[in-house]
């Protein structure tokens, strides 16, 4: 059988010092301390609950995921970090391939519900290269997946790009709201980390009595109300929802593990459909290569 990839190589990234920052966990509400550390070749992405006695470590990879119903979650055994897509996609914009990310509680800090944060902390110290290299896959045929009215496909393309359709029916803000972005450094600190997390006005309620967004505020996320906006600064972008959807999808597609050189097309996804496409590329790569 043909292979349906091509791959290519580029020498491994980390980070050039330590850079840290602390803040709240938006749905615990507490302070947390995250810290990027440089890691040797081949390490991968890793988490580190440095507050925990044993120090567990976790890897950012599709194998620890343990739920995703309103973000994704990571962990081994009964021992969780929440929320990981915001870190995980600034991680990924910048082609990091090796760092420990140490986290003093059970999600990372919020910031402003962006991953303007992160992208400052990588900034802050820099980034170099390695000595090891590491592939990149490219795709020659679609691999796709869908699900009622939840469409995701990876077409063959010459770098890496996310195209995403946001179209929900509860807000008519939330209809037909599109974007799409070539994934690289500037582009993403450009166009997409700085994209809030979002949520209507009618299922706040219904997370509070879960127990969750403890921490979330009009500081750190933006509510949406039939056709109004309820924000600090209202939008930063006409179309602020769909761009953060690309900012989570980066994220999420980071647990393959493996770097990648497709146009994803996404409609409506979210984090359980953004897992499942995952798991459905990575077994692509991992057969065809």
């Amino acid at each position: 059988m043909n292979s349906t990839l091509e791959t290519v190589y580029r020498k491994q990234r980390t980070l050039q010092n330590l850079s840290s920052f602390s803040g709240i966990g938006i749905h615990t509400g507490q302070q947390v301390s995250l810290r990027f550390c440089p890691a040797k070749e081949g390490t991968g992405v890793v988490f580190k609950r440095v507050d925990l006695a044993s120090q567990p470590i976790i890897p950012a990879t599709i194998e620890y995921v343990q739920d995703t119903a309103r973000s994704t979650t990571i962990g081994i055994n009964d021992i969780r970090i929440h929320t990981v897509e915001h870190v995980l996609s600034a991680i990924k914009a910048y082609n990091i391939d090796n760092v420990c990310i140490e986290i003093t509680n059970i999600e990372p800090p919020v910031g402003n519900g962006s991953a303007d944060v992160f992208v400052e902390m990588i900034e802050r110290v820099g980034v170099c290269e390695q000595s090891q290299l590491t592939p990149i896959f490219k795709l020659k045929q679609p691999v796709y997946w869908s699900s009622q009215d939840i469409q995701l496909i990876a077409l063959p393309y010459d770098g890496y790009r996310i195209s995403y359709v946001l179209n929900y029916t509860e807000s008519p803000l939330l209809s037909g709201q599109f974007f799409s972005v070539i994934v690289n450094e500037e582009n993403f600190k450009k166009e997409i980390a700085s994209c809030r997390t979002f949520s209507l006005y009618s299922e706040l309620s219904t997370l509070i009595d879960r127990g969750l967004i403890k921490g979330g505020s009009l500081d750190n996320a933006v509510v949406i109300k039939d056709d109004a906006i309820l924000s600090k600064g209202g939008l930063f972008f006409p179309n602020e929802m769909a761009r953060h959807k690309i900012l989570d999808l980066i994220g999420d597609l980071s647990l393959i593990g493996l770097d990648m050189h497709a146009h994803i097309i996404a409609i409506r996804s979210g984090h359980p459909s953004n897992f499942a496409f995952a798991k459905c590329l990575l077994n692509h790569i991992t057969m065809e290569n």
